[in-house]
């Protein structure tokens, strides 16, 4: 049996991967579990989404290639939606491109910018599909810890002058996952001017634009005065439409930037089921209507997980975005271990280490079930740690 590519062994162990078989393990042995892992909301898509995807489902010619081009409505939904949400155009042909979900684009696209001898900038922690890409295409990914001290953003100023020099990309992700931190005004317009100055392609990972509380209203990258030559920005209807398994997405940019991940997504797949994508234009047609109360389901969940794990002995900030808590653990108590021990007792978290290095010392609470699941996870993570630190 030949080798794997020494690029493939490389990689890190994905975070999630052993979850599923590890909770069919425990269900089967009788154990409640609540899962507060992924970030994949038990709540239902559009009622729209779902109408249309029925109904075009049935049409032949809809089950035919898309090819790169797609559904031409899907991309013009996509420029309405751009300029409807923030004020930006774009030509619905060559500056907006469908995605089979963001980790795909996303991942992809160190294919079209980076190879031997590149490096890129990637949070950490942070989506895993970013260093995954940029290992696959050959390219050394430089991991910048984001933490508290930087208020988990990336200071271009931190990064050693010969990373500068070598990289091509720089991921950025605000609303951030995992740590729900958001990012000023100010900020994003320092990192345009740095990655203008260095010719460094920007990608902004724009997945949790829309969910946002208490009055703040996320940016698009391209709101900053230069984008458009440095950025290319990514947004996704898993999360905002509770549409994870229908795997859509898109991303938009100036053609000159976006054509090569075209390109190299030619060779990789032939384009998004176009029923999902006429679904995916009747879902940001009735954002308007269906969008805040999906939003408030979302509000009771994040009230209810800063209260219960705060309760339960954990220091909690309530986040202005993203489905996420990103909860400290005490000095002492690694991760990996705290969410090992945690699942044995029936509740799912992500240990912070399971998204780089940088995120050891915490743990993801994703508030993706109903208030009472929370209080009771919460409850058991209280237990755990109490356990965990009289055995220390």
């Amino acid at each position: 049996m030949p080798n794997a590519a020494a690029r493939l062994a490389a990689l890190p162990p994905y975070p999630l991967a052993h979850i599923p078989q590890k909770k069919r393990e425990l269900v089967a042995r009788g154990i409640d579990v609540i899962d507060l892992g992924a970030g994949d909301a038990d709540l239902a898509p559009p009622p729209a989404a779902v109408e249309v995807l029925a109904a075009a489902a049935r049409e032949p010619a809809m089950s035919r290639y898309g090819f790169g081009l797609g559904y031409p409505p899907f991309r013009e939904a996509v420029a309405a939606f751009m300029q409807r949400r923030f004020g930006h155009r774009f030509d619905p042909v060559t500056e907006t491109l469908p995605l089979i979900g963001s980790k795909e684009g996303l991942s992809h696209l160190a294919l079209a910018y980076a190879g031997e001898g590149d490096t890129t900038i990637i949070p950490d922690p942070g989506y895993n599909a970013y260093r995954g890409g940029t290992q696959l295409a050959g390219a050394e990914p430089y991991m910048y810890a984001i933490t508290p001290r930087t208020d988990f953003l990336i200071d271009l100023d931190e990064v050693p002058a010969d990373v500068l020099k070598r990289a091509k990309i720089l991921y950025l992700n605000y609303p951030n996952n995992p740590t729900g931190a958001v990012a000023p005004k100010a900020y994003l317009e320092r990192v345009v001017r740095r990655c203008r100055e260095l010719d460094i392609l920007l990608v902004y990972d724009n997945a949790y634009s829309e969910m946002t509380f208490d009055g703040y209203v996320a940016p698009s990258i391209f709101d900053i005065d230069g984008a458009r030559d440095v950025a290319l920005e990514f947004h996704s209807f898993s999360k905002t439409f509770n549409m994870t398994g229908w795997r859509c997405a898109f991303a938009v940019g100036d053609a000159k930037l976006i054509a090569p991940l075209v390109k190299v997504k030619s060779f990789t797949d032939t384009g998004q089921f176009m029923p999902i994508q006429r679904a995916a234009v009747a879902a940001l047609e009735t954002s308007a209507s269906w969008l805040p109360g999906n939003l408030d389901v979302f509000r009771e969940r994040r009230d209810a997980a800063v209260r219960a794990f705060a309760d339960a002995g954990f220091t909690t900030v309530s986040p202005r975005a993203t489905m996420y808590l990103w909860i400290p653990l005490p000095d002492g108590v690694p991760s990996a271990a705290f969410a090992d021990a945690l699942m044995e007792a029936g509740v799912v978290v992500l240990p912070g280490a399971g998204l780089g290095a940088g995120g050891e010392g915490f743990f993801r609470v994703s508030f993706i079930t109903s208030p009472a699941r929370i209080e009771e996870a919460a409850k058991r993570a209280g237990k755990v740690l109490d356990e965990m630190r009289q055995r220390a």
